[in-house]
């Protein structure tokens, strides 16, 4: 497994030297990082819960440290955070069950065609 923090420290200083480089694509990112927070309707916990689970389905290593970190920060517990994880599990297998469904579609169309 990896060193999350060590990870964590590392992504963190290549992150820094992009935004030296493309500072308007890390003020950007930034901006629509924080977009959420100003609405007030979800709290921080909330909000890093749903970030994990999100982190699972796009499979962002880095997003997992950075949120597991803030998730923790902000009050979660390793039973909130598994509970959201088994929503990220759900959805995955939705979206393959979803574009199963899309191929026996595509079966079928190409079937009748050839």
């Amino acid at each position: 497994m990896l060193n999350w923090l060590e990870y964590r420290k590392e992504l963190m200083g290549r992150i820094g030297e992009i935004g030296k480089l493309s500072p308007d694509t890390l003020a950007g990112y930034q901006t629509l990082s924080k977009a959420g927070q100003k609405t007030g309707q979800l709290d921080a916990k909330t909000r890093e819960l749903i970030a994990l689970a999100v982190a699972v389905t796009t499979r962002c290593d880095g997003c997992i440290t950075v949120h597991t970190g803030e998730a923790l920060k902000h009050g979660a517990t390793r039973e909130e955070i598994a509970e959201a994880l088994g929503v990220a599990v759900a959805l995955n297998a939705g979206a393959a069950l979803v574009y199963s469904a899309r191929v026996m579609d595509a079966v079928g169309e190409h079937s009748a065609a050839g």
